[in-house]
């Protein structure tokens, strides 16, 4: 007959036996109801699961910065509104689909607190993707190439976060803003998206060029969104 630790470790219950090997080297087994044993099993288990769903969430996003909503330097004279950030780690904004632009210059904490955000989107269960614009442009080119940009946009339309970094760092080509705009039409009112730019919101117009385009991507993210304008002097300077 099988021990329990093989038949946990068989059944693939990692959290229950890493849990119940401490019981037994620590012989708190002897100690404890069966309910009591088994709630604190059930316990390690549902930990795990949590845990190792947000390793394979984060990974997957593939963010800037390792960062978290508790690294975040909450100074008002930075931009930083502590009750906003501290109503959007909460998460709603994810279930009504509102999307997040954050401005500033160079520097400043704009991907940092992207990726904080993002971060705390995948402790709560949510697909997140991290790209940086002109990367994630170059990767639909080459989906078209092979034939897989159905597969990618499908992709990018079911994550419940879509952040794209550096946007307006240069000029968008024809494809390029057809592109953006298909990928923000999919996500409008149904999954929230995060834009990160050093340029004020004013000047996105004309980064991404046409005037027909740009009203239609800026009119399905700017009414509705939250603003988040960082000031001051560039971090990396400081360091």
């Amino acid at each position: 007959m099988k021990t329990i630790e093989e038949q946990l470790s068989q059944l693939r219950l990692q959290g229950m036996h890493i849990s119940w090997k401490a019981m037994m080297e620590t012989r708190q087994h002897h100690k404890l109801s069966f309910s009591e044993g088994l709630e604190i099993l059930l316990q390690a288990e549902e930990e795990n699961r949590i845990n190792r769903r947000f390793e394979r969430l984060k990974n997957a996003a593939k963010f800037r910065y390792q960062s978290s909503i508790d690294e975040l330097s909450l100074n008002a004279s930075r931009g930083m509104d502590a009750s906003l950030i501290t109503e959007l780690a909460k998460g709603t904004y994810l279930e009504k689909g509102e999307s997040i632009l954050i401005t500033g210059a160079t520097g400043c904490g704009k991907s940092f607190l992207a990726s904080a955000l993002g971060h705390q989107a995948c402790a709560q269960g949510k697909k997140v993707l991290y790209y940086n614009i002109q990367k994630l442009l170059i990767q639909i080119k080459m989906a078209r190439l092979d034939g897989s940009f159905l597969k990618l946009f499908d992709k990018i339309a079911k994550a419940d976060l879509l952040i794209i970094d550096d946007f307006g760092l240069s000029h968008l080509e024809h494809n390029g803003q057809m592109d953006l705009m298909e990928i923000i039409e999919d996500r409008h009112g149904k999954s929230s998206t995060i834009i990160v730019s050093q340029l004020p919101i004013g000047s996105w117009y004309e980064i991404i060029g046409e005037a027909t385009i740009a009203d239609a991507i800026l009119d399905r993210l700017v009414h509705t969104s939250h603003r988040i304008e960082l000031k001051g002097e560039s971090l990396r300077k400081k360091l």
